[in-house]
């Protein structure tokens, strides 16, 4: 029986989730479904019914109790509220890489984080000596920053041509490339700062990394307190995604039992357990009651078995890349191509800083950079990878969608150069994901020849 079969609904409904459920396990499901509302956006917004578009996410909505309430416009809590929990991902990603991953030694580390540094600096020169001291001048840090979902599905479309270690280096470079952008939003886009709200804030970060150190594990207690810890950083004027980066660099990279022997035999006994309670009647099960706490405890034994970091990522990161990336997409990507936007020639000429610093400024600070760290000794290149192919890596980070686009709404007050930075975002990012799979379509060894390398070593 096949896989899919095998995990097929038997309820009516299955008809319908059931292919849903078997979209969101692929791969690239959330780079499909961000270019597709991303597409739904653009058209929206340039439809006969444009101006519900942007009635809809500038609908105030508001959450509070007694004389407590905040109210903010849709598109706000899109984007301080949900990507929240994208940064909160990403915070996510940046512990596991710095504890166990790419960056968590510093000969592994150099080349990543060396190419990073140089396609952060580069497009952020270029654009800034495209407007320097200008009106404009803000819009620096748009280019900085690499799109990972959509960089790795290019990089996925040459399929087994890839060498791991490629791979690695892109991930590891966008997880660097991150840590960047948070650093760059939080020191240089937070305009006035609310003293007493932020030292709440970082007052109950130190509550949560105490009761880490104490060994809570209760998720809800650390939602309840995370939750205040984001609405005092937002009232604080530093941008609010920050206490979701910060929260996720705070969880706890260990697990509380060691997934060995003592595990295996500690779940061997619970399964026996339940298997004793399936031949009971109703009435001697009290209606499941006792399989419902032996399926409790095998859960919670699996819980236990691997680090809060681990267990948030493997339930979070599907959700991120389906739901909340997409609708940031639908609520951001709405640029009105209009004679206003193209007749602007300061928005033009964002658009053209913008896509420049992707296009042109990404692969040449990461592939110089990285060839600077290679000639100077503080890092090699990986296995099987040569400049060429970290050229046409480069050139993918160029792709700067989602956290250009976050970047954009922080930059610029104005409308028109908020749109022109979103023209130069899709143009910069469409050319890097196109010349970039063609670069290492020339670069990266014809399919099966890195088998045939391997089998060449036994």
């Amino acid at each position: 029986m096949s896989n899919a079969t095998s995990t097929r609904s038997h309820r009516p409904i299955g008809v319908v989730t059931d292919p849903i459920l078997r979209f969101a396990q692929l791969e690239n499901a959330g780079a499909i479904l961000l270019l597709l509302m991303t597409v739904l956006a653009l058209v929206w917004a340039n439809s006969p019914w444009g101006d519900s578009y942007h009635h809809l996410w500038h609908t105030p909505v508001s959450f509070g109790f007694g004389d407590h309430v905040l109210s903010l416009p849709l598109e706000a809590w899109v984007n301080d509220g949900l990507m929240a929990i994208f940064f909160f991902t990403v915070g996510l990603e940046i512990k596991r890489e710095m504890v166990l991953g790419e960056l968590s030694k510093l000969s592994r580390a150099m080349l990543p984080v060396m190419g990073a540094l140089g396609g952060m600096l580069v497009p952020a020169g270029i654009y800034a000596s495209m407007h320097m001291n200008g009106p404009a001048a803000s819009g620096w840090g748009v280019p900085m920053a690499t799109d990972i979902a959509f960089a790795v599905a290019a990089l996925a479309v040459l399929g087994k041509r890839v060498p791991p270690p490629l791979k690695v280096f892109l991930l590891a470079l966008a997880i660097a490339d991150d840590l960047g952008a948070v650093t760059v939003i939080a020191v240089f886009y937070t305009e006035t700062i609310h003293m007493n709200a932020l030292i709440t804030s970082f007052v109950l970060l130190g509550v949560v990394f105490g009761m880490n150190v104490l060994g809570v594990r209760a998720f809800p207690a650390y939602w309840l307190v995370g939750g205040f810890v984001w609405f005092f950083m937002h009232e604080s004027g530093v941008h609010a995604t920050i206490a979701g980066v910060l929260l996720g660099m705070l969880t706890p990279a260990t697990a509380r039992v060691e997934a060995g022997s003592g595990f295996a035999d500690r779940v061997d006994s619970l399964v026996d357990r339940f298997k004793d309670l399936v031949h009971l009647s109703d009435e001697e099960d009290y209606g499941g009651h006792k399989k419902a706490h032996a399926v409790d405890d095998v859960m919670t034994a699996y819980v236990n078995s691997q680090s809060p970091l681990d267990y948030l990522l493997h339930q979070l990161e599907r959700f991120v890349a389906i739901a909340i990336m997409p609708v940031f997409a639908l609520a951001n990507a709405g640029v009105v191509f209009d004679a206003e936007v193209f007749g602007d020639a300061l928005s033009m000429q964002v658009a053209l800083a913008v896509g420049a610093g992707l296009f042109f400024g990404k692969p040449i600070g990461i592939t110089l950079f990285a060839w600077l760290s290679v000639r100077l000794g503080f890092a090699a290149l990986p296995t099987g990878v040569n400049f060429s192919a970290l050229a046409g890596t480069g050139l993918l980070a160029g792709i700067g969608f989602t956290m250009a686009l976050f970047v954009t709404n922080l930059a610029f007050g104005d409308a028109i150069l908020i749109s022109g930075s979103k023209i130069g975002i899709f143009a910069g990012s469409l050319l890097s994901a196109v010349i970039g799979v063609m670069v290492l379509q020339r670069a990266l060894p014809a399919e099966g020849a890195l088998d045939d390398e391997d089998d060449g070593h036994h």
